[in-house]
């Protein structure tokens, strides 16, 4: 069994981010548990399955073959072969992976390969449940948050850069409704684990967050 750091919390806490840095600095593998559920998202609305058909997603989500590699350093999300990862991070992938990842089936089949992941490698893997559910047994559990609306600003900054028009107000509005549904899902709902440390990153750099997680990694592992 490797070691691994499970990191939780809500959309746009700076989970990814945060992640990428601490396993860089620790030579560990990152695991993007939350890009697995984009690309199944992806995967459904190319089959033109609409977010309330969950016994559509039930049936669909079957034949999807989610893999994770490999290249240069560089985490790829291969989507029935296919790398996936310039075209998983728009809204309409991340609404549709917030609706389709309550979806039981769905959860029972990428997280059979997480754990698997887990168990062959030094990790670290971000989400919504991976110190609830998926590493259970994890040393190091961290639940990363921050105010809805610094998180909508993160998100603002981050689509405009790319030249995206986008409304701040509605970006608020569309984290504090998949904050919701991701709290009250029956599968696996986003919560702290009563053994993971509380970090709320509003007022923090990446640096300081990314810090405070590497000393709480150096005491438990």
């Amino acid at each position: 069994m490797g070691k691994s750091i499970a990191i939780d919390g809500p959309a746009g806490a700076g989970k990814s981010t945060i992640a990428k840095i601490v396993a860089k600095k620790l030579g560990f593998i990152y695991v993007d548990t939350g890009a697995m559920y984009r690309a199944m998202a992806l995967y459904l609305i190319r089959k033109g399955i609409a977010r309330d058909d969950i016994t559509g997603i039930k049936k669909a989500c079957n034949d999807a073959d989610i893999s994770i590699s490999y290249e240069d350093g560089r985490q790829v999300v291969l989507l029935m072969g296919e790398n996936v990862n310039d075209l998983i991070r728009t809204e309409e992938v991340g609404n549709m992976a917030s609706v389709s990842s309550t979806v039981g089936a769905v959860r029972e089949k990428l997280v059979a390969l997480q754990k698997k992941l887990a168990a062959e490698k030094d990790v670290v893997m971000d989400g919504r449940d991976i110190g609830t559910v998926v590493l259970l047994d994890s040393r190091c559990k961290i639940y990363l948050t921050a105010s809805s609306k610094v998180r909508a600003k993160r998100r603002y900054d981050e689509l405009t850069a790319k030249g995206e028009k986008c409304d701040i107000d509605r970006i608020e509005k569309d984290i504090i409704e998949r904050d919701q549904r991701d709290m009250t899902r029956e599968n696996s709902p986003l919560r702290c684990a009563d053994d993971a440390v509380k970090i709320d990153s509003s007022d923090m750099s990446i640096e300081e967050v990314a810090d405070a997680i590497m000393e709480e990694a150096k005491r438990k592992l």
